[in-house]
């Protein structure tokens, strides 16, 4: 009559140690398996659109005068344009146009850049903001909220646009070391395209006093409504070049794509000026352009 008790007892002694073994490896299996980390969002964008396809032929001929009226085959070969050398297409893509016309050469270039972040902290968002600041460091400017209103109407003053080209040059040197996204960088300033000069300090016309004024009313800034940050680079002249040449180029982000958009414009004779404005105008339409085929 013990012998059964005795039996019962065991089984249920065993029967505890077993519920107890199963709570302890659910409870470690639970806090195991909780993340650390919550992963950062991916950026919006996973492929890049084909660049020599990206701007539409109507504004090709209005940003390429003279182009359109070469032979067909000639004609077909400056719209088609020049794919950028890449080695990883998802990530950067690129392409530029030249057309030579009587009165000046003009010269076009689109860059695609997909930032991705392999920090599982950091969305691809905020590593493409970095990125894109860099470039607005690089190009002599602050963030709207650090350079408020007075800061950009100052940036147009004569002792402003000397301090201007020593902050693009030091932001350039100092900003190309850090990753791939410097070669976009170096090239939105303009300090690797031998067609970036502008004209001589002092304004669009040297001594003419349109063209200073030209130049105080459009200096490099930060822009609004393009994407979501951008900046538009007036570039500077280059110490002691005689040619009137005159590149704009214009940045922007939108998510994790960062685009520069470069317009460039050499006169056929040095007495020409380069239309500041015209350029500025163009390059800011194309960019946002390119902002809308994104969206899409």
């Amino acid at each position: 009559m013990a012998y059964v008790p005795g039996v019962a007892l065991l089984a249920a002694l065993a029967v505890g140690c077993s519920a107890g073994s199963d709570s302890n490896a659910n409870g470690a299996d639970s806090k195991a398996g909780s993340p650390t980390v919550t992963p950062a969002p991916p950026g919006k964008y996973e492929t890049l659109p084909a660049p020599c396809r990206a701007v539409p032929r109507g504004m090709l001929k209005d940003l390429l005068p003279g182009a359109a009226e070469l032979p067909g085959d000639q004609q077909e070969k400056v719209f088609r344009g020049s794919a950028s050398v890449t080695y990883d297409t998802d990530r950067k893509v690129g392409c530029s146009w030249k057309s030579d016309a009587p009165n000046a050469t003009r010269s076009l270039s689109i860059d695609f850049e997909r930032v991705v972040s392999y920090d599982p902290a950091v969305s691809d968002d905020d590593r493409a903001d970095t990125v894109y600041a860099k470039k607005e460091k690089a190009a002599g400017l602050s963030s709207p909220a650090a350079a408020g209103p007075d800061a950009e109407k100052n940036s147009g003053a004569p002792d402003a646009q000397g301090k201007q080209k020593d902050k693009d040059k030091a932001g350039a040197d100092t900003d190309r070391p850090e990753d791939a996204a410097a070669d976009a960088t170096a090239s939105a300033d303009g300090s690797a395209d031998p067609s970036s000069s502008s004209s001589p300090s002092g304004g669009d016309g040297g001594g003419d006093d349109d063209g200073a004024n030209t130049e105080e009313a459009l200096p490099s800034r930060v822009l609004d409504n393009l994407g979501d940050a951008a900046f538009l680079h007036n570039l500077p002249t280059r110490a002691g070049s005689t040619a009137q040449h005159r590149t704009v180029s214009v940045v922007f982000r939108t998510s994790n794509v960062v685009v520069t958009v470069r317009y460039a414009e050499q006169p056929a004779l040095v007495t020409q000026v380069p239309d500041s404005r015209e350029l500025q105008e163009k390059a800011q339409a194309l960019a946002r352009k390119l902002a809308e085929t994104l969206s899409e």
